[in-house]
């Protein structure tokens, strides 16, 4: 009974014992693949920080497929892998996730594209992937220190700049004849600007006004009057064509002049450019083409102050450049007495504007003396005068309250501080209509 017991147990026991073979091959088989990835798990947890990347649990996720495959292959009889087998495959698979991550940056991805915008603005600082606060922190430093450079670099420049356009020290003005004669100093009723005044009756040669007028200095332009004197006393052709030269340029002040070379004018207009607008390479022309020359044509200006009486005159030019022509005003106004005769010269010096065609322009000249346009002053003749050595001048004669006046002013301290003298002269003597050369006759006093 027992035997026939164990008989129909035997195939039971034969069933058990191939299913407890079959689960041991597969434990045997699964063990090994499932501890791969827990190995790799902790050896990736033991990297330094700054090389670990964030890609570990793709690792699992890449390894459990493959797990998957070796236990469906297990369990449908097909020959069992072994474990470096399996270690293989996962290499494999983190390889291939690596690459496609790869691709995809290379394609464009987010650190690809946050790569290429850090280096367009310069932050080329590497740090992990997974540090946007730090690379962004290191970029924001790298910006701060490029714009202090570039401020550190623009104040250099600065620096510089203002060392190399550090002007010098300023030149002390060229002092006149008559500020180094001190004649600056002198007081006068009406406290003129000019170091030296003349003003007398034309007709009753009385002196009203006095100051320095013997002093001899130089006279600059007012040398022109001289000049148009000696061309009108040669009753030369007005209508004559002249040409400006090379000869006429002023080489020794260096003046400028809005005639060039091979202007031709008349001899009318030359005298007019003269002795209107004070215009020295038309005052030099004239000169230049009187018969006998130039050497002649200042020989007969000496002659002819010497017969006026023009003791402290002398000239050797006839447009004023030179310091070497010089007067008193008691000479000027002599010439001024008889210049005032000469109509031609009157209506010249008078004039209060011209027009000149020289080349394909129509030139434009002026009366250098404003007070020919103030209808409050009827002035017959004038010339007006400057170089440093002779300060500002000027000599009119004009009719004031009635009388026929001939006023120098010689060596004044501003451009237009001769003119300003004028019309004090003018005021105080219509004013006083019998003028003193007391204080108490100044209307600006006090």
């Amino acid at each position: 009974m027992r035997g026939a017991f164990k008989r129909r147990l035997a195939p039971v026991w034969r069933g058990v014992g191939l299913l407890s073979a079959s689960l041991i091959l597969s434990l045997t088989t699964l063990a090994p693949a499932a501890a791969a990835p827990a190995k790799k798990a902790k050896a990736a947890e033991a990297r330094p920080a700054a090389k670990a990347k964030p890609a570990a649990p793709s690792k699992s996720t890449a390894a459990k497929p493959a797990s998957k495959q070796v236990a469906a292959k297990a369990t449908s009889g097909k020959a069992a892998k072994t474990a470096p087998q399996v270690a293989a495959k996962g290499k494999a698979a983190k390889a291939d996730v690596q690459e496609a991550k790869a691709s995809k940056r290379d394609r464009g991805g987010k650190s690809a594209k946050r790569a290429f915008a850090e280096e367009r603005r310069g932050g080329k600082t590497k740090v992990a992937r997974g540090s946007d606060r730090v690379q962004r922190t290191l970029s924001a430093r790298g910006k701060a220190n490029e714009r202090a450079e570039r401020l550190a670099a623009r104040e250099t420049r600065l620096a510089v700049r203002t060392v190399a356009h550090v002007p010098q020290e300023a030149r002390p003005a060229r002092l006149s004849f008559g500020q180094l004669a001190g004649l600056r100093g002198v007081e006068d009723p009406l406290e003129l600007k000019s170091s030296v005044a003349l003003v007398l009756d034309q007709d009753t040669h009385e002196v009203l006004l006095s100051k320095n007028d013997h002093a001899v200095l130089p006279i600059a332009s007012l040398t022109k009057l001289m000049t148009g004197l000696i061309v009108s006393d040669a009753r030369l052709p007005l209508d004559e064509m002249i040409s400006i030269t090379e000869d006429d340029i002023d080489y020794e002040k260096g003046s400028r002049s809005r005639l060039p070379v091979g202007t031709t004018l008349t001899r009318g207009e030359l005298m007019h450019l003269a002795l209107m607008s004070s215009e020295n390479r038309a005052a030099h022309a004239l000169g230049r083409t009187f018969p006998g020359g130039m050497q002649r044509f200042v020989g007969l200006m000496n002659a002819r102050a010497m017969m006026l009486g023009m003791k402290d005159t002398r000239y050797v030019e006839p447009t004023g450049l030179s310091s070497e022509n010089r007067s008193s005003a008691y000479d000027l106004a002599t010439l001024v007495n008889t210049a005032a005769q000469d109509p031609l010269l009157r209506q010249l010096s008078t004039s209060q504007g011209y027009e000149v065609a020289v080349g394909n322009r129509v030139l434009q000249y002026n009366n250098t003396n404003r007070l020919v346009h103030n209808p409050d002053w009827q002035i017959g003749l004038q010339k007006t005068g400057y170089i440093s050595e002779a300060g500002q001048c000027l000599v009119m004669q004009a009719r004031v309250a009635g009388r026929k006046l001939i006023m120098v002013f010689l060596d004044s301290s501003g451009k237009y501080s001769r003119l300003a003298d004028a019309e004090r002269v003018r005021r105080w003597v219509e004013f006083e209509r019998a003028p003193t050369n007391t204080a108490a006759s100044n209307p600006y006093a006090g």
